[in-house]
């Protein structure tokens, strides 16, 4: 069970983390979370250019170490990365030293392909606050306004789709995973999501 829209409470419970950006702004901010991922985050890269859309990419240092050349590629396009662990930790799951060591692993995997990154997502979104004290001073911690609920296996990808539009306004923050388990769902929801709002005039913009 998840939440398609994060409501205040959550908003109110961690104000230092980003859940959105501005709303007097016509721009909405796609974010994909665990690539890259051979054929799957490139299928995203081409209808992102199809649409002449950009967008953030919290990735898993493994994936980055496995799949360099798809990597490189979200940097060439021009669109931004993101820090989401070295092995997709839950925060909650594990002690702080662990944690923080396991984000720094991810760092030097961004780091060794010569590019850093002051954004970071926690996995899950769970996170301590003792995690995300410590690493506050070097992040901004970006969650999420709006989560599509691609990975879910208990929804079409028809809706999929429409929950994100029915909850997506301007300066939302919108989850998309390019992953395996979310493919199905996120190839159908995503070009659709994309035509939808640029007809009704919106910008899609990297954080």
């Amino acid at each position: 069970m998840f939440l398609h829209k994060t409501n205040f409470v959550m908003r109110t419970l961690y104000p230092n983390f980003v859940w959105r950006k501005s709303p007097h702004e016509k721009k909405i901010y796609l974010t994909f979370d665990d690539g890259p991922i051979p054929e799957i985050t490139e299928f995203v890269l081409e209808t992102l250019a199809k649409y002449e859309a950009k967008a953030t990419f919290f990735c898993i240092g493994d994936n980055i170490s496995k799949h360099p050349a798809i990597f490189q590629k979200l940097i060439d396009e021009g669109h931004s990365i993101g820090n989401h662990t070295f092995n997709h930790l839950k925060g909650w799951a594990n002690e702080d030293e662990v944690y923080l060591k396991n984000v720094a692993k991810c760092a030097d995997e961004i780091l060794r392909r010569n590019h850093k990154t002051q954004l970071f997502r926690p996995p899950y979104g769970r996170i301590k606050r003792s995690q995300a004290q410590i690493l506050r001073p070097n992040y901004d911690i970006i969650m999420w306004d709006v989560l599509s609920g691609d990975f879910s296996q208990n929804l079409s990808p028809e809706r999929v789709l429409k929950k994100t539009i029915q909850y997506t306004e301007a300066g939302s923050i919108v989850l998309f995973h390019d992953s395996i388990k979310a493919n199905t769902n996120m190839s159908y929801a995503l070009p659709r999501f994309l035509e939808h709002f640029l007809a009704e005039g919106f910008q899609f913009s990297k954080l």
